[in-house]
């Protein structure tokens, strides 16, 4: 999405409907030649440099961002417009005017504007990738073709209703385990600078020895206490580490493949994993797509590099001749039940239908794993916890214990 537009424009369409957008031309009469040609009518037209980005108001500087639930509410808006008989342009300008996402009123303005210089919608949204995906232009693109694009959006709408819901969850099932992480990690920070110190003090007049637990928390403290800058800059350059490592290819591609090997959450993601396969599939199929160029888009939607490669070998599988269902067992990260599937739909040729059950029944087997992901998160939290008091306990109050013995004699 473009930030700092060479012009700014306000115009009328053929209907006269307002229309607001950016356009980059050499100059205002070549931006409003282009507008024209374009079958608009300038109405206003400003230079936007980009040398003047200190006079924007924050708004401008920080433009929202386009969420799940603003494109959930246009496909299923565009779905009832053109399903009423609106025409597309009418409907996109009635979206840009009433909806409350800047961003995405923008966008869909300057999508209005290459519909009236004669793009087609896909080619309009494809390009703003950052609001739509590769998956929901290639979508839009098939029911452009087949004549069939309010049932596109409505099949559209459904699947990221879908996705979000599962999200949600997620971050449900997740808010316990962090608060109590962060509530430990603050716990041991307030010991170490405030409490331990005091302790230490207190057994350093007496010069005794101090038992191995009770080192290690002094030792922790005064690192903590003294060295905390150098602590400071570590933890900077190790989150920047992993940040650059999971920028690089091969460092994303190990990263998601481990991520479906992961204790307590590994098995989720994977199951949500072939969950979003099934449904996608079966919904490019049910499109009309081809199995080839299906599989392409499809893998690139799936948000994991590892299984996009797998996918991607399934394809040049299918590619070579071979059958859907062998190529898949190639691949080696799908379970019985698709397989299973995917060879019966073969031989049946209702493979959408079959791997939309499938979605459906995977569907069904996150929400249980989600809904248990906390209970089965808590016992090792709880061990943690038991080991920091363990901790504690042993370091401060067996030395005390040994004081007392001593002041007692």
């Amino acid at each position: 999405i473009r930030i700092m537009p060479a012009f700014q424009y306000r115009a009328r369409g053929p209907r006269g409907d307002a229309i607001e957008g950016v356009i980059d031309a050499p100059n205002s009469g070549m931006a409003a030649t282009r507008l024209i040609e374009g079958g608009l009518t300038p109405v206003d037209i400003q230079s936007v440099q980009e040398t003047t980005a200190a006079s924007k108001d924050l708004a401008d500087l920080f433009p929202p961002k386009v969420e799940a639930i603003d494109l959930i509410q246009f496909s299923r808006q565009m779905y009832s417009l053109l399903k009423a008989g609106v025409p597309i342009l009418s409907a996109l300008s009635g979206l840009a005017s009433n909806t409350r996402n800047r961003t995405l009123a923008k966008t869909l303005s300057s999508v209005i504007a290459s519909l009236h210089a004669g793009w087609d919608l896909s080619a309009s949204l494809a390009q703003y990738p950052k609001v739509f995906s590769v998956f929901y232009v290639s979508l839009v693109r098939v029911g452009e073709s087949s004549g069939q694009l309010e049932e596109v959006f409505r099949q559209l709408s459904g699947y990221l209703e879908r996705e979000q819901k599962t999200r949600k969850q997620i971050k449900s099932a997740m808010r316990y385990p962090v608060f109590v992480l962060v509530a430990i990690l603050i716990a041991v920070i307030v010991i170490n600078v405030l409490v331990v110190p005091a302790f230490a003090a207190i057994f350093e007049q007496f010069g005794a020895d101090l038992p191995l637990p009770t080192r290690i928390l002094i030792t922790t403290s005064d690192a903590m206490i003294n060295h905390w800058p150098v602590m400071l800059a570590g933890l900077i350059l190790m989150v920047a580490g992993i940040g650059l490592y999971l920028r690089d290819d091969n460092g994303r591609y190990r990263w998601h493949k481990a991520q479906l090997r992961l204790p307590l959450v590994g098995k989720v993601l994977y199951q949500a994993t072939l969950a979003r396969f099934s449904r996608l599939f079966a919904l490019v199929q049910r499109s009309g797509i081809p199995i080839v160029t299906g599989l392409s888009v499809v893998a690139r939607a799936l948000d994991n590099d590892y299984v996009e490669e797998r996918i991607l070998s399934m394809r040049d599988g299918i590619e070579r001749g071979e059958s859907m269902s062998n190529t898949a067992a190639s691949t080696g990260i799908f379970d019985h039940l698709v397989l299973q599937m995917m060879q019966v739909g073969e031989e049946s040729g209702a493979t959408d239908q079959l791997l939309q059950d499938v979605a459906e029944y995977y569907d069904d087997e996150v929400d249980y794993a989600i809904d248990k992901l906390s209970a089965s998160i808590e016992p090792t939290l709880t061990v943690a916890l038991a080991g920091l008091v363990f901790l504690l306990a042993t370091g401060i109050f067996l030395p005390m214990w040994d004081l007392a013995k001593v002041a007692l004699h």
